[in-house]
């Protein structure tokens, strides 16, 4: 053979070298939490660097600090005459550490109002430097904001009135029953356990109890087809596509609060994807092997089960990104089983992605894909961490100033139970994931291949409702609406009150529940979200109701429901709902 023809040999030392590397990031990894040093280094070097060489920024910041010890003097003079003087600064709106009025009392007061100067401070130091990148900037204000919230005064003995008033009504019980509290929640992390108790809602047992059949299942899903609780239904079946990254039962939770039995009372014949929960062996699995096993797999099903031309499809976060990519990949291949498309806090557009941007981009993925070489996949419990970091007040401090200080345990709800009942993600779908849509937005930007071949959500027309939340930290709403942008079909949005999960869990008859909506016609015009939220109509109550008669306007008239399954097209009854990938650890 010649020279020219041959094949060199692979040279040991690249897999060697690939080795060390993968092996030192996933040491790296699992020191920080999943977090890059090298990162955050460069973070804070653009930061220092172009700081030092903006004198003007140098001099407004000296002179905002000079400014806050008379603002807090002056504060601390009105207020020895008037316990209710206007305070020299008030929290952020969703800062409610200072809310009792016990910190309107001296010294406290100054406690609190010093904390608040501070924070201000900083985040004009962090912020508005000229020539720092708005990425860079972003994590050095969100760090900084991080390590002044462990130095805030409500997490001390010696500085929170609201602590000391407790021990001394309990005697310092509280401080007994909190050490107790955290000896139990260490046992139980270490067996890798559930939370305290979240054994009272068992799966099958008084969660996801809707009745059905797992209908199909491949190595990605099984497929659970709900049974009919009306006389007739719609001709048109609905298809959920929850998110792979929790469990599917969110949206089966209590009888009272599970969005599934809403849907077969309203006359609609329900299935639901179950994913599951992937170990080392499914590495591989990638975003492709998620869609055609995944939704389109379940669309071949349902057809099949009900006879019935198109399907309702619905997608719940990362689920309705799935759902999104194929839809574009179906009206590219002049697919029409889709009678309409409804997206719950699902992105299609990642150039804002909101604080979880942070956590994203090169360096931050190399080590997150080191560290899913070594196991195969990422653990809840990286997830888990980096959700609890963005909103640390509401569920780090908070947490340990009212049960291992205070003593006291917040009740487990379903909710609750079930958002501690984590899955994992396969490292090379995760990774596709994060890289193709977060880091480059390929979909957004019309470079997302299927087969080798583009696809545009510009050419999905079918009708869509989509469901933003007003507190979402995964998917900020202003994100979710940008699906305005990218296809000219009719959409109805929908802004409903509170976070990612609990926004969507919104029953009718659920207190102090509200929602924005607004329609724009096929090829209509395309407002911003700030103009948007000024021409929504303002509505009461559970957005399910709009989101009903949505579906019943663009749904036949009712017929007998189909049979449950179809044994003699390959899609027997295989088990009862809730099926056995929801119950796997």
């Amino acid at each position: 053979m010649s020279a020219e023809n041959s094949t060199p040999a692979p040279d040991p030392v690249d897999g060697i070298a690939e080795t060390l590397d993968n092996t030192a990031g996933a040491v790296i990894a699992q020191m920080t939490g999943g977090l890059s040093p090298a990162t955050v280094l460069q973070a804070f070097s653009d930061w220092a660097l172009h700081l030092a060489v903006s004198p003007g920024k140098q001099l407004q910041l000296a002179a905002k600090g000079a400014r806050k010890p008379f603002r807090l003097l002056d504060y601390a003079l009105r207020s020895a005459k008037d316990h209710d003087a206007a305070p020299a600064i008030e929290p952020l709106p969703q800062d409610r550490r200072f809310s009792d009025p016990v910190w309107k009392t001296p010294p406290f007061n100054l406690l609190s109002q010093a904390f608040l100067l501070n924070q201000q401070w900083w985040h004009a130091a962090t912020t508005g430097v000229s020539g720092l990148s708005k990425h860079h900037e972003e994590m050095v204000a969100f760090t900084a904001r991080q390590m002044l919230d462990t130095l805030a005064p409500t997490n001390f003995l010696a500085t929170n009135p609201m602590l000391q008033q407790r021990i001394l009504e309990t005697g310092g019980q509280c401080l007994v029953d909190g050490f107790q509290h955290l000896l139990e929640d260490m046992q139980r992390l270490v067996r890798g356990a559930p939370p305290v108790g979240a054994e009272a809602f068992r799966v099958g047992g008084n969660v996801a109890t809707s009745r059905g059949k797992v209908v199909y299942r491949n190595r990605v899903m099984e497929l659970i087809q709900y049974e009919p609780t009306v006389e007739k239904v719609r001709p048109e079946p609905i298809l959920i596509v929850p998110a792979w990254i929790m469990k599917y039962y969110i949206l089966d939770l209590s009888p009272e609060n599970s969005l599934v039995r809403w849907l077969t009372v309203q006359g609609f014949t329900v299935f639901m994807i179950s994913w599951h929960n992937p170990g080392p062996q499914d590495r591989d699995l990638d975003m492709e092997s998620y869609r055609l096993m995944g939704p389109m797999a379940a669309l071949d099903a349902v057809t099949a089960i009900t006879g019935g031309a198109s399907v309702h499809a619905v997608g719940y976060c990362l689920g309705g990104t799935l759902l999104a990519i194929a839809a574009a990949t179906m009206a590219r291949d002049d697919d029409d089983r889709l009678a309409s498309i409804t997206l719950l806090a699902a992105q299609t557009e990642f150039s804002e992605p909101g604080e979880l941007g942070l956590f994203i981009d090169e360096g931050q993925l190399n080590l997150l894909e080191k560290m899913m070489w070594t196991w195969g996949y990422l653990d809840s419990g990286q997830m888990g961490g980096a959700f609890q970091i963005l909103k640390s007040n509401d569920l780090v401090w908070s947490r340990i100033l009212t049960e291992y200080l205070m003593g006291e345990r917040e009740p487990m709800n379903d909710l609750m139970a079930w958002n501690a009942d984590g899955t994992r993600m396969p490292y090379a779908m995760h990774s596709q994931y994060l890289r193709r849509l977060f880091l480059e937005d390929s979909l957004a930007e019309g470079k997302y291949k299927i087969e080798g071949r583009t696809i545009s959500l510009s050419a999905v027309r079918k009708p869509v409702f989509a469901v933003g939340t007003e507190r979402d930290h995964v998917a900020p709403w202003r994100s979710v609406h940008k699906i305005h942008l990218l296809t000219g079909a009719e959409i109805t949005f929908v802004l409903t009150s509170g976070g990612h999960n609990a926004g969507i869990v919104s029953e009718p008859g659920h207190k102090g529940r509200r929602y924005r909506v607004l329609t724009r016609a096929v090829d209509g015009p395309t407002y911003d979200p700030e103009e948007w939220e000024l021409r929504a109509e303002q509505k009461q109550g559970s957005w399910w109701i709009e989101w009903g008669e949505w579906l019943a306007r663009h749904s036949g008239e009712p017929i007998a429901p189909p049979p449950m399954g179809a044994a003699d097209k390959s899609y027997g009854a295989i088990a009862d709902a809730p099926g056995h990938y929801v119950l796997e650890r």
